[in-house]
C-alpha cells in the first residue's frame, strides 16, 4: 500500500515537473520571439536614423565679407576689430590660419579657407598696409601684389527649429591635431577593439568605484554614450541600460568606428547657450573659445574633452578652479598613455583656459537684422528648410557698421539725459548701400538685446517733413513751370475739404515768410509754402510720386498728407530715400545675398536689381536742395561735429506735436534714417534736428562717409544768379551764386552787374541771405 501511494506521488511529481518543463519551454520561446521581435525593431531604428538625415540643422545666418583691395576706405582700427569678432588670434603668422600679427601700419595675417557661393578659397597669408583711413597695399609676405582678398564671414546668427538645438557638423578630418586620441584616452580606451560594449571597461570601473567607495568612473563606451544621447534619454532604468546595450551593439555591427566617432562628435552635449543646447565640439569650440574647431590647441582640447563628464559642472565659467583641475587631470591622463610628451603637456598646462567672457553663440543685439533675413527668407524657403536642412544664408550685414550704429544711438541718449522722459524714448535705425540698396545694418530698438518689437520694420509712424523731397521733386519734374529759384508764397493758407473742415498748416515758427526760393521752402522746411507748392501740384501727384520712390503703402488723397500725415516704418523711409540718393534709380531693400545647401552646394542668388523712376536732371536738383538743407536749413547743426568739407544730403522730419523724430540722409557710400519716439505715441522733448539728428551724426562721425559726389547729368547746366531777385547774371558780379537748372529753364544771363535788383518781399531776401551765410 505503501509502495503503491508513493508510486503515485511520484507519477504526480512527474507530472508536475513536465507541466513546469512545458510551460517554461513555451515561455522561453514565446520570450525569445518576443526578444527577437524587440531587436529587429532597435535594428530599424538604429538603421533608420543613423543612415538618414542624423539631425536637426538651423539656418545659419552670415554677414558680408570684408573683401580687401589697395585704395579701400577701412581704418586699421577697424579692420583689426572685425579680425577680433572674427577670432582672429595675436600670434605668430607660421602658428597657422587665423592668426594675425601687427606691427606699425602693417599688418599681417593668415587667412581662414571658406566655402562661397562662387567657390572655396583657400586660406593664404597676407600682408595690408594703411595709411590714415585706407588701404594703401595688398601684397604675399614676398611682396607679390595681391587685387582683392576676401576674408571669411563672421557668423552672426541662425533661424533655430522649436527645440533649440544647435550644432556645427564636422567630419573627422577636420579635427585639430589631439582631438580623437585625447577622446579615447579618457573616454573609451577599447573604442577600437569592443562591439559597443566593452566588459573590461565594466570590469574596471566597478574596481575603480569599489576601492574609492564612491562611483568616480562609469563603464559606458563611446558607442553608449552616443546611442544614449542619439536615441534614448537620461533616465536611469535597468530597462534603458539593456535597450542601450542592445542599440550600441546592432550600431556596431552596421558603421564603421569612423562613422560612430564622427557621430560623436558631433552629437555629445558639451554645454548650454542660454535656452540653446550646445551639441559637438564644432559649436563647443566657437562657444568657448571663438575659434574653428580646426584652430584649437593642446589644452583647450583637453579642456572641451574634460567637460564632456560633466558640462555643467565643468563649465569654466562657472567655476575655473574645477575646470582647470579636470583640464589638467586630462593632460596627465595624454602624459601617461604617451599621447603627448611630457613637454608638450607641461605648456598646456601652464596655458590659461582662455575662454572667451561672453559665452554667446548668437549676438542678441543682431535680432533686428535677423529678423529682416528670416523674413526676406520665408517668401522662398519653407520653415523646415530655415530650421533644419542647414540652410547657410549670406547677407550683407557689415559688422562694423552695425557695431558705430549701436555705439551712436548710446553716446547721443547719454549726451541726451536729462531731458524730461528723455530714458524712457525708444530708437531705430536702418543704414544701407545708396548704390545697392543694401541693408548693412539695423537697429530695432534703443535697447540692442531686446529681441521683441522690430520698430526699424513694424513702427509705422507719421513721417512728417520728410514727405517733402516728393513734394519738390514732383515740382521739380516741371522744369517748364518749377525751378530752385522759382518765386513761392508762404503767407498764411487756409484750405476747406469737403466735409466742411478748415486746414490751417503752420511754420514750426509760427511765422510766415512773405515769398520765398522754392528751394529755400525745403532747405528751412516751411510748412506752409511747402503746403502750397503741393496744392498746385496736386497731392494725387505726390503721392504717385512716392510710389515710384518704392512706397508701396496706399494713403488718403488729402492735403495734410503734403506735411507727412502719412505714417511709414523706418525701411519704407529707407527706400524712398535710396531712390533719391541712388540718381532716381530704385532699388528694392534687401538683406539676402545668397543661399548655399548645408553641402555648400549653390541655391540660390539674390541678386542686385535697379529700375530707372526719375530723370536724373531733376533727381540732381533736389539732391542740390539737400545738400543746403545740410549747410543752410534743418540739418546744419550736424557740421559742428562733422567737417563742413564732407558733402552730405538730408531731411529732418517732426511728426505733429513733436511725437516723431526723424532723420533721413545720406553720402556717397551710406544712407541712414533714424527714428525715435515713444511706443504709446506721447509727446517726446525733440524735433528732428534736436534728437534723431544728433543720433544720426554721431553714426556719420564714426562711419565716415565718403562725400556726396553727383555726376552732372547732361540736360543740367550751372547758371549765376543774384541771390537777391533770383534773376540771372554775369560770373564776375558781386555776390552771385551759381544754381543748377534743367536745361532751357535756367533764367536769362544779365547783361550788367546791377546791385540795386531788391526783390520786394524784404523778408524772404533777409531770410535767404541768413540761410546763405550759415
Amino acid at each position: 500500500m505503501t509502495q503503491t501511494r508513493f508510486l503515485s506521488s511520484c507519477k504526480k511529481l512527474l507530472c508536475v515537473l513536465y507541466l513546469w518543463l512545458s510551460w517554461m519551454l513555451k515561455l522561453n520561446l514565446v520570450g525569445l520571439v518576443v526578444f527577437a521581435g524587440f531587436a529587429v525593431y532597435l535594428d530599424a531604428v538604429v538603421q533608420e536614423k543613423f543612415s538618414g538625415k542624423r539631425w536637426t540643422i538651423p539656418a545659419k545666418v552670415y554677414a558680408r565679407p570684408l573683401e580687401l583691395f589697395t585704395g579701400q576706405k577701412l581704418s586699421k582700427e577697424d579692420f583689426l576689430t572685425e579680425l577680433d569678432a572674427l577670432g582672429y588670434r595675436r600670434e605668430p603668422i607660421g602658428n597657422g590660419p587665423g592668426t594675425v600679427d601687427v606691427i606699425g601700419n602693417t599688418v599681417d595675417l593668415s587667412t581662414r579657407g571658406f566655402q562661397f557661393y562662387e567657390g572655396f578659397e583657400k586660406a593664404q597669408p597676407v600682408r595690408v598696409r594703411f595709411s590714415g583711413d585706407y588701404v594703401t597695399e595688398l601684397s604675399f609676405f614676398d611682396g607679390l601684389k595681391l587685387p582683392v582678398v576676401r576674408l571669411e564671414p563672421l557668423l552672426i546668427g541662425g533661424i533655430y527649429p522649436k527645440n533649440l538645438e544647435d550644432r556645427i557638423l564636422i567630419k573627422l578630418d577636420q579635427a585639430p591635431p589631439y582631438l580623437l586620441n585625447t577622446l579615447i584616452t579618457v573616454e573609451d580606451r577599447d573604442f577600437y577593439s569592443h562591439i559597443g560594449v566593452s566588459l573590461k571597461s565594466i570590469a574596471r570601473a566597478i574596481w575603480i568605484n569599489a576601492s574609492g567607495g564612491k562611483m568616480t568612473q562609469g563603464g559606458s563606451t563611446l558607442t553608449q554614450q552616443l546611442v544614449k544621447n542619439f536615441y534614448l534619454t537620461n533616465k536611469r532604468s535597468l530597462n534603458r541600460k539593456l535597450t542601450e546595450v542592445m542599440m550600441a551593439m546592432l550600431l556596431e555591427l552596421h558603421y564603421s568606428k569612423q562613422d560612430i566617432l564622427e557621430a560623436y562628435l558631433n552629437e555629445v552635449f558639451i554645454g548650454q547657450d542660454g535656452q540653446r543646447a550646445v551639441h559637438g565640439f564644432g559649436l563647443a569650440s566657437q562657444f568657448f573659445f571663438g575659434l574653428p574647431l580646426s584652430e584649437l590647441k593642446l589644452h583647450q582640447v583637453a579642456l572641451l574633452v574634460g567637460m564632456v563628464k560633466g558640462p555643467s559642472y565643468y563649465n569654466p565659467r562657472r567655476s575655473q578652479l574645477r575646470a582647470l583641475e579636470r583640464r589638467n587631470l586630462v593632460l596627465d591622463m595624454l602624459e601617461q598613455k604617451c599621447v603627448a610628451t611630457t613637454e608638450q603637456v607641461a605648456a598646456a598646462k601652464k596655458m590659461p583656459l582662455g575662454v572667451t567672457t561672453s559665452g554667446k553663440l548668437v549676438n542678441s543685439s543682431l535680432s533686428g537684422f535677423i529678423d529682416l533675413v528670416k523674413r526676406q527668407v520665408r517668401e522662398d524657403y519653407r520653415d523646415e528648410d530655415l530650421t533644419k536642412a542647414g540652410l547657410r544664408i549670406f547677407t550683407s550685414f557689415d559688422p562694423i557698421l552695425q557695431m558705430k550704429a549701436a555705439a551712436s544711438v548710446n553716446d547721443t541718449f547719454k549726451l541726451l539725459t536729462g531731458r524730461k522722459n528723455a530714458d524712457e524714448v525708444e530708437a531705430a535705425m536702418v543704414v544701407t548701400s545708396p548704390e545697392t540698396g543694401e541693408v548693412q545694418a539695423m537697429i530695432g530698438s534703443r535697447q540692442a538685446s531686446f529681441a521683441g518689437f522690430n520698430r526699424a520694420l513694424d513702427a509705422v509712424r507719421p513721417i512728417g517733413s520728410l514727405v517733402k523731397p516728393a513734394i519738390y521733386l514732383t515740382a521739380l519734374e516741371k522744369p517748364s513751370k518749377y525751378t530752385l529759384t522759382s518765386w513761392l508764397s508762404d503767407d498764411p493758407l487756409s484750405v476747406t475739404g469737403a466735409n466742411g473742415q478748415v486746414w490751417t498748416p503752420q511754420n514750426f515758427d509760427h511765422r510766415s515768410h512773405g515769398t520765398v526760393f522754392l528751394y529755400q521752402g525745403l532747405v528751412n522746411s516751411y510748412n506752409i509754402s511747402t503746403s502750397r507748392l503741393g496744392l498746385e501740384v496736386g497731392v494725387l501727384n505726390v503721392l504717385k510720386t512716392l510710389r515710384r520712390l518704392g512706397i508701396s503703402r496706399e494713403f488718403p488723397v488729402f492735403p495734410s498728407m503734403l506735411l507727412g500725415a502719412g505714417a511709414m516704418t523706418p525701411i519704407e523711409v529707407a527706400t524712398m530715400y535710396q531712390t533719391i540718393a541712388n540718381g532716381g534709380f530704385n532699388t528694392p531693400m534687401r538683406g539676402i545675398r545668397s543661399v548655399l545647401t548645408a553641402d555648400s552646394e549653390p541655391l540660390k542668388r539674390y541678386p542686385f536689381q535697379a529700375q530707372q523712376r526719375f530723370d536724373a536732371g531733376s533727381i540732381y536738383l533736389i539732391q542740390s536742395a539737400m545738400q543746403r538743407v545740410m549747410h543752410e536749413g534743418t540739418g546744419r547743426s550736424v557740421y559742428s561735429i562733422l567737417p563742413e568739407s564732407l558733402t552730405l544730403a538730408g531731411k529732418t522730419g517732426t511728426s505733429n506735436d513733436s511725437r516723431d523724430s526723424w532723420f533721413a540722409g545720406f553720402g556717397q557710400d551710406v544712407l541712414a534714417v533714424v527714428w525715435l519716439g515713444y511706443d504709446d505715441n506721447r509727446k517726446t522733448p525733440f524735433t528732428g534736428a534736436t534728437g534723431a539728428l544728433q543720433v544720426w551724426a554721431s553714426f556719420m562721425r564714426k562711419a565716415g562717409p565718403l562725400p556726396l559726389s553727383m555726376s552732372q547729368p547732361d540736360n543740367i547746366v550751372q547758371a549765376w544768379i543774384d541771390p537777391h531777385t533770383g534773376q540771372g547774371s554775369n560770373a564776375g558780379c558781386p555776390g552771385v551764386v551759381q544754381i543748377p537748372y534743367i536745361r532751357g529753364s535756367e533764367p536769362p544771363t544779365g547783361t550788367v552787374c546791377d546791385s540795386n535788383k531788391v526783390h520786394t518781399n524784404t523778408d524772404s531776401v533777409m531770410d535767404w541771405v541768413k540761410g546763405w551765410m550759415q
